[in-house]
Parts: structure tokens; sequence; C-alpha cells
């Protein structure tokens, strides 16, 4: 009814702002003299009238000077005899020009019918716009319970596992699924039963969906997309409704597969306190399960479903019969990121010596989407900098510029910030190269990028899913790094080094409470609870004593101070490192890794353990 009222008000705007437009455009012409019949008599008896024209009953009259006139005459006469009767001879009227019109048609329309048609038709047409909203609005309330559902069956839309780089145990994974879809028989047959549900678990930008609409495409079937969040309404019942219409519409279209993106939306544990006791989103979760347990053991409709949140998802939801095939997509390896950033590279111009390999050795931890938008923000550069192919360079600066944000050369800097800033990177490189368990440096830049005044990027040479003590402590004294050079150099320590220390305490604290790597032994403390409000986590239960709770803080602190006393003494002992690398950086900027390396080579600089 709110939209229906303001289309209301709208038309009627719209009208009198035409109404309004056309009273200030329309002039009203200046009337003619009036004069009488014996006036006209007279003038016509002075030789001072040239023409007349009758139109009815009135008299437009041009005189010898130029001037008009209006005049009326006898309605029951003529204008002839009208004259004479005003004493005007044969002879004089033989001078004048005298004309008859008769009254035209569209004048007719003008001055009658269209005052009154007019109106009437604007009339009906607001009439039948108001109408045709009201029906809509009907249709709406009666499509109410109708499922958002979006069908990728095109050939433009449809893709192939070819189109999904990377992945290759999932894809082998899902050839199951795909393989059932194309001949179902032959599982029928040996009394085989596909799984109902297959739950896509990963992080943000790993390619759930693409692999479902892959599998799709795999199989030639209709695919079916919703997200969950779709279900839910303001109003009780309706998730439910959507959901049957849903499974409804993908049981029509068998053989097919039903979609639902972030089921998490949905599919939340029920009772769970916070986050729970919604009645609409329940009543939608048991809808779903319901319709799971209706499959028959023909029907040739797979469920897919996506979540980066499977520790909240309800038992019921993740039971036998239900999605009970869950398959985790993981962040890529180096030999995938290299062949993604190749696929979303090709048909794109690029330079001859393009390295793939180096790029992918950059991107640790870069999802499938952040290595489709590093390419593209590539693309993006090497416009801007007027170049007609993509180079190797373009692609560095694209990983920074995803990483941190784009270069903020322009910002303007004091002298001593930007030395402060340059020994304080030149100290978090000289640290990394001064332990033995650290990654070595691939570049150092002063310039500054998002809210970074500085940064230091530091690569693994090899893939490693696991780390070990070393490794983090390692890891702590080269945060402490910048904070040391500050120190040792200007006898004094800044701001600039805060997110380094926010950084390293929950690294620290991490150690000591999840890993398990400290003094306190073999041991976790703290049980986090998955229960979450507007995105955050909300509360942690804290399974250990008051008095633990100080030996946590100790052990913390001790491996900060450990970390510090670590880059203290690698920042002391090769103090003349540390002048060359910075007063590098002044120069330069920016020193790749190889160059920061043949800087220190004759230095005789020699890692030790952190």
């Amino acid at each position: 009814m709110k939209g229906f009222a303001k289309n209301i008000l709208i038309t009627l705007l719209i009208i009198f702002g035409l109404v309004l437009a056309a009273s200030l455009f329309y002039q009203t012409p200046a009337p003619a003299k009036q004069i009488s019949l014996s006036e006209l008599a007279s003038d016509i008896e002075n030789g001072q009238v040239k023409s007349i024209q009758v139109n009815g009953n009135s008299l437009n009259v041009a005189g010898t000077n130029g001037q008009s006139y209006v005049s009326q005459k006898e309605a029951e006469s003529g204008i002839v005899e009208t004259l004479k009767n005003y004493g005007v001879t044969p002879d004089e009227l033989s001078r004048v020009s005298i004309t008859v019109s008769s009254a035209a048609a569209s004048n007719f329309w003008i001055n009658i019918v269209l005052p009154i048609l007019l109106p009437t038709v604007i009339m009906i047409l607001i009439f039948y716009y108001i109408m045709r909203q009201a029906r809509q609005g009907v249709n709406q309330a009666f499509n109410f319970g109708r499922a958002n559902l979006r069908l990728f069956t095109s050939f433009k839309d449809k893709i192939t596992f070819a189109d999904v780089a990377g992945l290759k145990e999932v894809k082998e994974e899902m050839y199951e699924i795909v393989d059932f879809l194309k001949n179902p028989k032959k599982y029928l047959d040996i009394g085989a039963k596909i799984p109902r549900g297959v739950l896509l678990i990963g992080p943000p930008g790993s390619g759930k969906t693409m692999l479902a609409r892959a599998v799709a495409g795999e199989a030639n079937v209709p695919f079916f997309h919703i997200s969950a969040s779709e279900f839910v309404e303001m109003f009780v019942g309706v998730g439910a409704a959507r959901t049957r219409d849903a499974f409804a519409t993908a049981k029509r279209a068998s053989p097919a597969i039903l979609f639902i993106d972030e089921i998490d939306a949905v599919g939340r544990e029920r009772g769970a306190g916070v986050g729970g006791g919604h009645d609409e989103r329940e009543q939608t979760l048991n809808q779903i399960l319901v319709e799971m347990d209706g499959f028959d053991r023909n029907t040739q409709v797979i469920v897919l479903a996506a979540t980066n949140r499977p520790d909240i998802l309800d038992p019921a939801l993740l039971r036998p019969g239900r999605f009970d095939r869950r398959i985790t997509l993981d962040f890529p390896d180096i030999s995938e990121r290299e062949a993604i950033i190749k696929l979303h590279a090709k048909g794109k111009p690029l330079d001859a010596d393009i390295d793939f390999r180096k790029v992918a050795v950059r991107t640790p931890g870069f999802s499938g989407a952040d290595l489709a938008n590093l390419v593209n923000e590539a693309a993006i550069l090497a416009v801007q900098l007027g170049k007609t192919t993509i180079a190797q360079q373009n692609l560095y600066d694209s990983i920074e510029k995803v990483l941190l944000g784009p270069a903020r050369k322009s910002r303007i800097i004091s002298g001593k910030e930007r030395e402060i800033t340059a020994f304080h990177e030149a100290g978090h490189a000289l640290v990394a190269a001064g332990l033995k368990d650290s990654d070595p440096v691939h570049k150092v830049s002063i310039v500054s990028r998002g809210m970074a005044g500085g940064y230091t990027i530091k690569l693994p040479t090899e893939e490693n899913r696991l780390k070990t003590k070393s490794q983090f402590l390692a890891e702590l004294a080269v945060m402490m790094g910048g904070y040391a050079a500050e120190e040792e150099t200007f006898k004094d320590i800044t701001t600039g080094a805060s997110n380094d220390l926010k950084e390293a305490s929950s690294l620290a604290r991490l150690i000591v409470t999840r890993f398990g790597m400290s003094d306190l032994g073999p041991i976790t403390f703290g049980k986090t609870e998955e229960l979450l409000f507007l995105g955050k986590e909300i509360t942690t239960e804290r399974n250990y004593s008051e008095a633990t709770a100080e030996k946590i803080d100790e052990a913390v602190a001790g491996f900060l101070n450990k970390a510090h006393k670590t880059a203290q003494k690698v920042v002391a002992s090769y103090k003349e490192a540390l002048n060359k690398v910075a007063k590098t950086l002044l120069e330069k900027e920016t020193l790749e890794g190889d160059e920061f390396y043949a800087l220190i080579k004759d230095l005789d600089l020699s890692p030790i353990e952190a």
C-alpha cells in the first residue's frame, strides 16, 4: 500500500508539473479593439476599411491603416443587410473585401469536445495505472510462497571441470555425482544409493559455487541456484513454502541439481541460544530436512550446499541420508595457484617473458577469487600505465595492491618520518635474514599502501601445512625487528610498531593457549563458543583458574620478551647492514629480494637461532 500511494502521488505531481509548465509558456494574445456596427459603417463610408472577415456573428475588420478591429453583427441577418441598415451604400461596400468562413470542425473539437474528453481520458489512464498496480500486488501475494530459483542451463553460463583449475581430489570425488546423473541405472541395479546431499565446505572464494556449476555442466543437467537467505521472510511459514516449491521445481526437472548457497543462513543449530529461537528460520530448516527425507530411491535430484561455517550447522542436517557427503575445499597450493592464474590470464595480452610460477610463489594463502582479482588488477594497472600487454611487474604490483591496498605515493610525510620508516622496515628485513627458521625476504618497501607506512614481504620457499615452535619464535622476532631497529638507531620508539606488537601478542597467546608450545605443557586453554552476533564471537569459556590465567600471561610475556631480545641482538650485531639497507631504501624506496640479499652479501651475516 505504501508503494501504491507513492505511485499515485508521483502521477499527480507529474500532471501538476505539466499544467504548470504549460501555463508558464502560454501567453494570452492581446485582445483586438472592439467597435460598434455604427462605427464600422462610418469607417466604411470614409474609406478606412480594407477587408471584413465574417466568422459566425464575429467580424474581424482590417483597416487601411494596418489596424485590426473586432465587431459583432446581428444574428438574424447577413453582413450586407446589416450594413445597409446602417446606411452603407452598395458602392461603398464594393470597395471592401468581404469573406465569410464557417466554424471549422477543429474549433468544435477544441472548444467543445476537448475540454470534456481530455480530463476523461486522463482519469481513465490514472484509474488503469492504479488497477494494474493493485493487480501486481495481488499477484505478488499469490506468488509469495514461490522460490526465487535461478536456472543456469544456457551454453553461455555452462562451465565444466576444465574451467575449474586445481581441486584435483575434489573433482575426482565429484565425478561420482556426475556419473550418477548421467548413468543412474547401473547404480540402481546394484542397489547403491547415491548421496542425496553434498555439503561443500571451504573458506570464502575457494570455488564452492563454481564447482557446483561445473558438476551440472559435466552432467549436462539443469542447475537451480538459490541462496538460503532467500527462503527466510518476515512472515512465518513463507520460508517453508518456498522450500517446498524449490524442491518440487527441481524434482519436475530431474535429473537436476539444486544448489543452496550459504546454507548456514537457515541451517544453524537449533536451540543454540544467540542466533537460535528464530521461528521462521527453524521452520525453514525443518522443511529442508523433511524434503530431503522425501527423496525416494529413484529420485534423480542431487542437493548441493555450500558453507564456510560447518561447525554451526544443525546435527540433523548432517546425519546420513541428508548431507552425509562432506567435501572440503582448501586454499590452493603453489601448483594449483599457478594453474588458476594461467586460467584467468587466458585471452589477455601478456608479455612473452611472463613467469606464472614466480607469481604463484608470492601468493600463499590466496583463494581462487583472490587470484582472479589479482589478474584483473594487473590488467587495470597495465592500462593505467598506457601499455597494451600485461607485464610481470604488473602482476607483482597487483599482489601488493590486493594485500595492502593501492600505493599512496602522493602522501606527504616529513623527512624524519621517512627515515624512521626506512630503518623500521630495514629492521624487519634484517632480522628475517639473520634467523635460521625465518622465511626469506621477497620485498622491502617504504611506499605507503593502505594503512601501512611501509612493508616487508616474507615468503616460504616451499608449501608447508605445519609450523614448528622455532618457526613461530622466528616469526615473533621478525615482528619485533622494526621496534628493535627504532630503539637501536633513534634511542626512542614510535607508534609505527603498534600493529606489529598487536600481531605479535596475538601469535604469542596462540602459541601458549592453542598450540601447547609453552612451559605450561601440552594443554590448550579456553574454549571459544561458536555463537555469533553481528558477525563477532561474543563468548569464550574459561576452563582454567585465575592462577593459571596469570601463568598464561607470564608465558605470553616471556615469548614476547625473548623475541624482543633476539631482534635486539640481530640489529645490534649487524648495525652496518641495517644502515646500508635503510639508506638504500631512502634512495630507491623499494628493494626486491635479490637486491636486498646482494646488499648484505658482503657483510658476513650468519643466521642464528631465534
